[in-house]
């Protein structure tokens, strides 16, 4: 069989990876040397730029997608249970993740694999935006890590105030909340039903 001569699609003509969700395929859109932010073109499947970033906050770790997933009924039912809240629809976005390395990889566009050990629930004003954490696989310092409560307080608080403020603009309401952080379990939970809300959106 003649193989493809064209790029794959970042987000639709690549696999979330052979052990799905225990260890996924994240594709890499930012890293903290960016000073603005990028952002996959649904479209083409190429990098483009969504703003500068607003302030001084930098994203803490290399951050971007997992390929095949989508946030949408089954990730918003999944928030309202967990939050009691009602009326939260999902992003109509991939599943977003945040992967923690301890090497200075200093570009985006890039595949990598991660191994999920926890999530933030975050909400931007009612749109499920969860934030997938993971590891790098066979990483030296963050590889052996299997859940979120190994990291430190603050690991975890350092996490918390980028996604906090990134989208904060002084003197206005601050549209983005976190209102659980959650484990590996729930992170599986998470990576399954934006799989199957994918599926349901592309099938």
């Amino acid at each position: 069989m003649k193989k493809s001569e064209y790029k794959k699609h970042p987000w639709h003509g690549i696999s979330p990876g052979a052990h799905c969700p225990d260890v996924i395929n994240a594709f890499i859109e930012i890293v903290p040397t960016d000073t603005v932010k990028y952002e996959i073109d649904k479209e083409s499947g190429w990098l483009k730029v969504d703003r500068p970033q607003l302030f001084s906050v930098t994203v803490p770790a290399l951050y971007g997608f997992i390929p095949q997933t989508y946030c949408s009924d089954a990730v918003a039912t999944l928030s309202m249970q967990r939050t009691g809240l009602s009326n939260i629809r999902g992003d109509g976005d991939p599943l977003d993740v945040l992967v923690l390395t301890e090497k200075q990889i200093t570009t985006g566009g890039i595949l990598i694999r991660a191994i999920p050990i926890g999530g933030l629930l975050m909400l931007d004003k009612n749109e499920a935006d969860d934030k997938i954490i993971a590891v790098m696989q066979d990483d030296a310092v963050y590889g052996h890590l299997t859940d979120i409560s190994q990291l430190s307080d603050r690991q975890i608080d350092k996490l918390r105030h980028y996604f906090l403020t990134y989208k904060s603009i002084p003197g206005r309401d601050n549209p983005v909340t976190i209102a659980h952080v959650y484990g590996r379990l729930d992170a599986r939970d998470v990576i399954l039903r934006s799989i199957d809300d994918y599926h349901h959106q592309f099938a």
